[in-house]
């Protein structure tokens, strides 16, 4: 059990070495090795009786964005000119830093930071990879990495099947979360609701891997077909993929597969779809369509009673958990109907959750649009839409790895949608950090290409 603190350890001490040695981009080995077992390096170093090195050893993750970001300043050249979304990323995070000081909602100054921190710390992991250099990332040697932990994540899953026991039994997950989050161990299995299905059969198992819960690990792996699809997709939008691709690819059906998010799943396919139109696939939407038919006419005719049930409740919201998302929406939306500027910090999410006094948890934008208003719901949705546009705008205009990093966050933005509408998405952490500092990193490509047309433009000006 030890090796997954060990390997937490063990990149924060690389990427820091890396970075000692004027290699920023070994950020990215902390990102990708150390992210995705946050959470059972964390509950592992408890169950051994190390919880005093706990809160120490989670400031890691703060600690590496805080090191690059000033890294990346120092080392940045010439003026720096603004995009629209660093201006709005900006006044998202200002706005937000009030709602600290001004006596809004039941919570302390320290729990007040601590909510800024969970909604705001994007703000420098975005700015990290904003001020960038492209020419120092090998993106192809990055992604494959992110391929990897994907891979090693269905090898974990399938010891978890083979056994049928969720890999979280044996970390210490359910005492971590006591201790530190005052949520007690519920569901069938010791650890809590969100590791079964109980519309199939008697509570089927829905697992995690190594990562905090299976619906992380949905979203992760959604992440990593958008990784898969850019790494391996030419100049000409045609795919040339290896042995390796092809198992991660195979390794991604299973891991969407037995995570059994609801919201992933159909996020997986979404995903899937539109990169094939994007990419002017006729055939493969052709083969989609036929397939999705025949999945229909297989479900009506010849699935059980348990799989026609599990999904027929899903798409009419009748199931407890698809109902339970209902009734936090409704309570978010009136709650920010009767507070448009927001009812305080901490008061929707984790904090609010630990207090069990939480209002609207279960959407990243209804936690946004609960603490802190309106306007910064839609400051948010904005930042959304404009990495979406950039990332497709320029997806046809880029050559190389400046061109891949635009379709993973495409894929990626458009992958997210519905895991955004259905959980508290932020606290993913290796998908949170992941994808904005490649959302970074693009508007800062944006902006050299920007600067480089001006220059050929008008070269005395630019």
């Amino acid at each position: 059990m030890f090796v997954f603190p060990a390997i937490y350890l063990g990149s924060f001490i690389a990427a820091l070495i890396s970075i000692w040695r004027n290699k920023p981009q070994g950020i990215l080995i902390f990102l990708i090795c150390a992210l995705p077992i946050y959470t059972t390096t964390l509950s592992i170093t408890f169950q051994y009786g190390f919880g005093d090195f706990i809160p120490f050893i989670q400031s890691f993750k703060e600690l590496m964005i805080l090191i690059g970001l000033w890294y990346v300043i120092m080392n940045r050249r010439g003026p720096l000119k603004l995009h629209l979304i660093d201006k709005l990323i900006l006044f998202f995070f200002i706005y937000n830093f009030f709602y600290i000081i001004l006596p809004i909602g039941q919570f302390g100054i320290l729990k007040k930071l601590l909510a800024f921190k969970s909604l705001c710390f994007f703000v420098p992991v975005y700015f990290v990879g904003r001020f960038f250099e492209i020419e120092q990332l090998h993106v192809k040697k990055y992604f494959r990495f992110i391929c990897a932990v994907t891979f090693f994540a269905s090898l974990l899953l399938m010891y978890e099947l083979f056994t049928y026991t969720h890999f979280q039994t044996f970390t210490g997950y359910a005492d971590y979360n006591f201790y530190f989050f005052n949520q007690e161990p519920s569901g069938n299995y010791g650890l809590s609701w969100t590791f079964e299905v109980n519309e199939i059969g008697k509570g089927a198992k829905r697992f995690a891997s190594f990562f905090s819960n299976p619906l992380e690990f949905a979203a992760a792996t959604v992440m990593t077909t958008s990784i898969l699809a850019a790494l391996y997709t030419d100049q000409r939008n045609k795919i040339k993929i290896d042995s390796f691709g092809f198992i991660v690819l195979l390794s991604t059906f299973f891991c969407i597969f037995f995570a059994l998010s609801r919201a992933s799943m159909a996020s997986y396919f979404l995903m899937i779809y539109t990169y094939s139109y994007l990419t002017g696939k006729r055939k493969f939407l052709r083969f989609i369509h036929i397939f999705f038919f025949a999945v229909v006419i297989a479900i009506v005719f010849f699935a059980d009673k348990d799989v026609k049930g599990f999904i027929i409740n899903t798409i009419t919201f009748a199931n407890l958990s698809s109902l339970g998302h209902v009734i936090e929406w409704l309570d978010g939306i009136q709650s920010m109907i009767s507070h448009p500027f927001g009812i305080g910090l901490g008061e929707s999410g984790r904090i609010a959750g630990s207090t069990g006094d939480n209002v609207g948890g279960e959407s990243q934008l209804i936690i946004v649009g609960v603490q802190s208003g309106v306007l910064l719901l839609i400051v948010y949705i904005a930042i959304y839409f404009l990495l979406v546009k950039t990332a497709y705008k320029y997806f046809h205009v880029f050559t190389g790895k400046e061109r891949k990093i635009s379709l993973a966050i495409f894929l990626m933005k458009i992958g997210f949608i519905v895991p955004m509408l259905t959980s508290n998405f932020e606290s993913y952490i290796y998908l949170s950090y992941l994808t904005w500092f490649l959302s970074g990193v693009l508007v800062n490509t944006v902006m050299i290409h920007q600067k480089n047309i001006k220059a050929q433009v008008d070269p005395i000006n630019a």
